[in-house]
């Protein structure tokens, strides 16, 4: 399955191996005896579903699950890159590794070859929380409130801009304050030294900050405000309207009209081998019910619950999985090609990038990548996605 184009840039895809050549095996499913994972920070809804598949790959193949805490999408990705994790429960920051852009766009990275394992869409959403003493009701209120920003997490950042550009408005109507991980802003939060934060809304974090004393609000992104989603899904293609009925402050009798995107998204480089991926899916689809109730979030892995034809592809080992679980279709399969030569047109692209001499500036190199990609995208007929 377009399998040749997974060895055009190695130095950017390098793959997963495990040295011992124990296996844990039921039900015709094999994994390696130990498997790391990395996540978003403790007590996010990232790392404690992770936890949760790991403890069922513990109860059910005796596989010992290490689930390391990262503060943003580069610490994240780092462990896989250099063989020492398996997969990652990335974010929207999944997009921006597969695109080259933003701390992705810096000369030691570069397009990254990132493929889905299984991603979850449950009752949650993400949005920018807002401390409720602010008296912010709807996005546009926002403007001139200090807003949390992640130093290295292109996610989050452009994740808030895009729910900004919802109310109109854009970094330069804000007061950017800057963190050094997800954890310490959601901190700031609750010490007062920020007025809201992206996350999804049954993170941890959000829920210390709803019930501090600054308290804390969601504000809407209503479907029927064709507008502002029209400017939202210029920042993030990646969102779509979603009704929230789980998190800090939301309820089913509560609920709230925000943006959403699959999150966590469990995702491998195309390099790892096929089987050791579907191994590690087809746990996950076959034994659904021992980890869906073990973190707000995880009911969304489930096989029949994939978003479908989404920005990034699947894995091949993992669409193996859901064509035996009924849950893949011929028109899945043409998306998903169609997205595994866009990932081999970005790394032809930074392959050729590379080769023309280009400035050793961090911010003219980023500027003549992005021209390079641009150029690269346009003569493939494919959509930029990053227009200025």
């Amino acid at each position: 399955m377009l399998r040749g184009l997974f060895m055009l840039a190695p130095a950017l895809v390098a793959g997963i191996s495990f040295a011992s050549t124990r296996y844990a095996v039921a039900d015709d499913i094999k994994l390696p005896p130990t498997l790391t994972f990395t996540a978003y920070d403790t007590g996010t809804a990232g790392f404690n579903i992770a936890v949760g598949v790991g403890k069922m790959m513990k109860d059910k193949y005796g596989t010992d699950v290490r689930v390391l805490p990262a503060g943003n999408d580069v610490a994240r990705l780092a462990p896989l890159r250099a063989n020492r994790a398996a997969a990652s429960a990335m974010g929207s920051g999944t997009y921006f590794a597969q695109e080259g852009v933003f701390e992705f766009g810096a000369k030691e990275w570069g397009p990254q070859a990132l493929q889905l394992v299984l991603s979850s869409v449950d009752c949650n959403a993400g949005s920018l929380g807002v401390a409720k003493d602010t008296g912010v009701k709807e996005v546009k209120d926002l403007k001139g409130k200090r807003i949390g920003f992640v130093v290295g997490s292109p996610a989050l950042n452009q994740n808030a801009l895009a729910v900004l550009a919802f109310g109109g408005l854009s970094k330069n109507d804000i007061k950017a304050v800057e963190f050094s991980s997800y954890g310490a802003m959601w901190k700031g939060m609750i010490n007062n030294d920020v007025d809201a934060a992206f996350a999804t809304t049954i993170t941890g974090p959000a829920k210390e900050v709803e019930t501090s004393p600054r308290g804390l609000v969601w504000p809407p992104l209503p479907a029927a405000d064709k507008e502002g989603w029209a400017r939202m899904r210029k920042v993030g293609s990646f969102f779509f309207p979603h009704l929230a009925t789980c998190g800090a402050g939301i309820s089913k009798e509560h609920p709230i009209e925000l943006g959403n995107y699959p999150y966590p998204i469990f995702v491998a480089y195309a390099s790892q081998p096929a089987d050791q991926v579907y191994g590690i899916t087809k746990a996950m689809i076959v034994n659904y019910d021992a980890y869906k109730d073990s973190a707000p979030g995880a009911g969304g892995l489930a096989a029949d619950r994939q978003t479908k034809n989404w920005v990034v592809p699947v894995h091949p080992g993992a669409v193996k999985a859901l064509k035996e679980a009924g849950q893949w279709s011929d028109a899945q399969e043409t998306h998903n090609n169609a997205l595994y030569k866009r990932q081999q047109t970005l790394a032809a692209a930074w392959a050729d990038y590379g080769k023309s001499n280009p400035p050793a500036d961090e911010k003219a190199f980023l500027d003549g990548w992005m021209k390079a990609r641009a150029a690269a995208l346009a003569k493939a007929n494919m959509p930029n996605g990053f227009e200025d």
